[in-house]
């Protein structure tokens, strides 16, 4: 099949379930008030069946992640409330991963191709900086959560970063903001307002634990270099 019929075919698919979305108002079941009403529902559910609550849930989350609609912090303290911290967090970590990836995939396959056969001159320069240290850099964006992952996922899709380094590196990112809400997310009814979990204390860690990665390597090539010139 052509690949353009496929890129407009992906592309009336991804703006109708959008569209969907908006038309329906479907974020009105994406909201901490509403889930704070329907968590005894969908607790008791859970119970009595485990394994479709599970798969129906995952379902939601790669769909809302992997659309870019807003709704992921939700699903994650959701995710709290109803399967523990333990088995809430990985399946948070699996969903927002998975999600976050088909992202970067859609915005590869529609626009990396176009954008770098327009601006490759352009860049070159961020090209090949992702290229020699793109999972450092993604690593310390996806532990900052002022960054919106959407974003993030969108932009890594026109890097030339691998898709199994983006998944490794994105799942190990966000794995510690991923505990942080799910750990939130089990005292649901304590919760006002989503601002309220992240502490500026806890943000400012969470932004030197992924500059450290960088840091260190710049360190280490530094090191490096003058062991290389003291030697000539």
């Amino acid at each position: 099949m052509d690949q353009r019929i496929v890129k407009i075919a992906l592309v009336v698919l991804v703006a109708a379930l959008i569209a969907c979305f908006f038309i329906f108002d479907l974020g009105r079941y994406f909201n901490l008030e509403f889930i704070k009403a329907q968590r005894d529902a969908y607790q008791t559910y859970y119970l009595q069946h485990p394994s479709t609550a599970i798969a129906a849930y995952s379902a939601v989350y790669v769909a809302v992640t992997a659309l870019s609609l807003p709704g992921a912090a939700i699903m994650t303290l959701l995710g709290g409330a109803l399967f523990g911290v333990v088995t809430g967090t990985v399946i948070v970590s699996f969903c927002s991963t998975i999600g976050a990836t088909l992202a970067f995939l859609v915005a590869r396959f529609l626009l990396r191709d176009s954008i770098q056969g327009k601006f490759g001159d352009k860049l070159e320069t961020i090209n090949n900086g992702i290229a020699n240290e793109g999972m450092f850099y993604l690593f310390t964006m996806r532990l900052i959560p002022v960054i919106p992952f959407f974003v993030i996922n969108l932009v890594m899709g026109l890097t030339p970063i691998r898709t199994a380094q983006f998944f490794f590196v994105s799942q190990l990112g966000m794995f510690p903001g991923t505990i942080v809400f799910v750990n939130a997310g089990t005292q649901l009814a304590q919760i006002d307002s989503l601002a309220g979990i992240l502490s500026p204390a806890l943000l400012l860690s969470f932004v030197l634990l992924g500059l450290f990665p960088l840091i260190a390597k710049k360190f280490v090539a530094l090191v490096n270099k003058r062991k290389q010139a003291k030697a000539l």
